[in-house]
């Protein structure tokens, strides 16, 4: 394998007394966070302390930007008016950015969260209300999302950087589209096929989907969620696979 490959985590989703993941090992392993940014979880105590560790470290910081679902870990899809979207996504970055400046450095990038995530995939007017608040906010900021997915396509006409994104230890349908969480085996949790998914994608730019299907799936970044069981050993293998295979990981953004 040549060339780079970015490694990413879902970061800083505790919320107040309670914790989920370990940022701190996490961010030893990965080069860009996805921080929650207070609407799904995360809160501005963790804010802090995922943006300084992240700066102490070299890893990139995205906004991991999400519907106001704090009681479902922003795990479920709202209907919502196109502007008002646009506004909190617009919050969302803003709240991080804030954290990110006291740290000494910038949001880098914007990825969706959870249900978000997934409705951009297919629902041209919210990715295209996501799209518009990034515009807005910074038009040099990448998207990161799903290969073939609204959001991506919308960030394109709107001349904001591209990244896609494939995911380790998520099962894929066979048109591409992340399985639901609702459904079995929607989680890859076998270490040695989350490793081999990551070379495969890396290396190969390609994923088998639940049903054998060979999807073509070129990447520039895999995503490792943070609270997968055993989400730091996983994301350690992981990354000494990539290494092995010849891979250089690093951020997307330079």
């Amino acid at each position: 394998m040549t060339g780079a490959i970015d490694l990413n985590s879902d970061l800083g989703e505790g919320f107040g007394v309670w914790r989920m993941g370990d940022d701190a090992a996490l961010l030893g392993i990965v080069t860009s966070a996805n921080v929650a940014c207070g609407f799904h979880a995360g809160d501005p105590t963790i804010m802090s302390a995922v943006t300084s560790t992240a700066a102490d470290r070299g890893v990139a910081v995205g906004a991991q930007v999400s519907y106001r679902d704090l009681a479902g870990f922003g795990r479920r899809r709202i209907e919502m008016d196109p502007g008002e979207l646009t506004d909190e996504v617009i919050y969302q970055i803003g709240a991080l950015d804030g954290f990110c400046h006291v740290a000494g450095q910038s949001v880098r990038y914007v990825k969706p969260h959870g249900a978000l995530y997934n409705t951009c995939v297919d629902d041209e007017v919210q990715a295209a209300a996501v799209v518009r608040a990034v515009a807005l906010y910074d038009d040099s900021l990448p998207v990161l999302g799903l290969p073939g997915s609204a959001l991506l396509r919308h960030a394109g006409r709107a001349g904001l950087p591209c990244v896609a994104e494939g995911f380790v230890d998520r099962a894929y349908t066979p048109d591409g589209r992340l399985v639901p969480r609702s459904d079995p085996g929607a989680l890859v949790t076998d270490v040695d096929e989350v490793v081999q998914r990551a070379v495969r994608l890396a290396q190969d730019g390609e994923v088998v989907a639940v049903d054998g299907t060979v999807l073509a799936m070129k990447v520039e970044s895999l995503c490792v969620h943070g609270d997968t069981p055993g989400a730091v050993s996983l994301a350690r293998q992981v990354r000494a696979a990539l290494e092995h295979a010849g891979a250089v990981v690093q951020p997307f953004v330079r």
